[in-house]
């Protein structure tokens, strides 16, 4: 609704969800405005409209765009692409075959640091991509209650180490344009922490990856202690990095880099937005004496104000200009979708069978897609059929009912309070 409000060029028109809790804080939100609002997903698909924004369970966003694509509609499907393989290739299919825009909705991308490391690798600042890595560490347990609601069969509960990866990698693909051929994984620790949550798997995951140059990029992600987000990139004549988010509350909007210049100096530049209105003025440092730098154009934007660091804005943005053919559109199309997700599934089963390598498919070629077209293999065991693929690679430690049942309560009571303004 808030992106409708703001853009001169969409409107919502419609909203589904299976909560009537939601769907009333929606119909708070649109007053005024006229949106027609639905509790069942075959009613709301029948709505006169162009697009469908996906933004149901991470697991269950493959057969919703396949079934929206059918059906005429270009689709912008938040994290994740898929949970399978088998939707895999009836994702890619499905676009294929509708001539439809797809869209990724992989915010972090976007973000304002992340998205000027692209801007900056594209230009040739450091050269050629030698190695980077990607961390998003977010410690849920407290917010636990009410993103898991105490269902022990709830995809967060179920789903392996290495699954929600993208928003770890999906920058550095973005920003480098390369695609991952080959994943090392592994899983990291259990622990009381997690257990207590309901989380079966360990608390986060790691992937070593190959990308087609011979580049190498390490992925982390996960619950761990304190949260976390940071990128960097070395290429064959500088380097730069992101502020690491706890710094302050504009970290993910900082970037620094250090790149060989033409007379082979090596030159220090600081990349920081305007905040709240006012541009940065002046210098910085003593290596290289460069200027200030304003991210993207954007920094003194409203638009900016938008979750994720104005990144849900930008994302969106382009989805709707590739929609209308506008040729500047970024957007993070199926397959660059499916290379994300494939780094977090084959890096599990790198680490089932002891961390050794595993090859990354290309979709891209019809013939690489044949022997995963039955392929149900995942963790969500009502997806998975005859394959299930197990909770953790640790020993499986069964969890108390108690324990979802506590979860649970605190969801109840979340909502009640929330219910009575308290």
């Amino acid at each position: 609704i808030n992106y409708g409000k703001r853009a001169d060029h969409a409107e919502v028109v419609a909203i589904c969800d299976k909560s009537p809790e939601a769907l009333d804080a929606q119909r708070a939100a649109a007053k005024g405005l006229d949106i027609a609002f639905y509790e069942r997903f075959d009613d709301f698909i029948e709505h006169d409209m162009d697009a469908v924004v996906l933004a149901n369970y991470a697991n269950e966003h493959a057969p919703f765009a396949i079934r929206c694509l059918k059906k005429g509609l270009h689709v912008f499907s938040e994290v994740l692409p898929v949970q399978n393989m088998k939707e895999a290739v009836e994702l890619v299919e499905a676009v294929e075959e509708s001539g439809l825009v797809y869209a990724y909705g992989e915010n972090y991308c976007y973000m304002p640091a992340p998205y000027e490391m692209k801007k900056l690798y594209e230009s040739g600042e450091i050269g050629e991509f030698e190695y980077g890595e990607g961390e998003y560490i977010h410690n849920c347990e407290a917010i636990w209650p009410s993103i898991a609601y105490g269902d022990p069969d709830h995809w967060r509960n179920n789903s392996y180490a290495t699954f929600y990866c993208t928003h770890s990698l999906g920058p550095i693909i973005h920003a480098t344009g390369l695609r991952p051929v080959s994943v090392v994984g592994f899983e990291g620790t259990k622990n009381a922490r997690g257990l207590r949550t309901g989380r079966k798997a360990g608390q986060f995951g790691i992937e070593m990856v190959t990308l087609e140059t011979g580049g190498i990029v390490k992925s982390i992600h996960g619950d761990l202690y304190k949260n976390s987000i940071w990128y960097t990139m070395y290429g064959s004549k500088g380097r730069m990095e992101t502020g690491r988010q706890g710094m302050d509350k504009y970290s993910i909007h900082w970037l620094y880099q250090w790149a060989e210049q033409d007379d082979k100096t090596t030159d220090y530049a600081f990349y920081r937005p305007c905040v709240g209105g006012e541009p940065f003025e002046g210098r910085f440092g003593k290596v290289g004496q460069r200027e200030y730098h304003a991210i993207s154009d954007r920094g003194a934007d409203a638009k900016s104000t938008f979750g994720h660091a104005g990144s849900d804005y930008y994302s969106m943005e382009n989805f709707v200009k590739a929609i209308v053919g506008d040729e500047s559109a970024d957007i993070i199309g199926v397959y660059e979708a499916l290379d994300m997700f494939f780094v977090g599934h084959f890096g599990y089963l790198s680490a089932l069978d002891g961390s050794i390598p595993k090859k990354i498919p290309n979709f891209r070629n019809k013939e690489e897609r044949e022997p995963f077209k039955n392929d149900t293999s995942c963790s969500i065991l009502a997806s998975a059929g005859e394959m299930p693929l197990p909770f953790s690679t640790k020993e499986h430690e069964e969890i108390p009912d108690s324990v979802y049942e506590n979860i649970r309560e605190k969801f109840e009571g979340q909502k009640e309070r929330k219910q009575y303004g308290v």
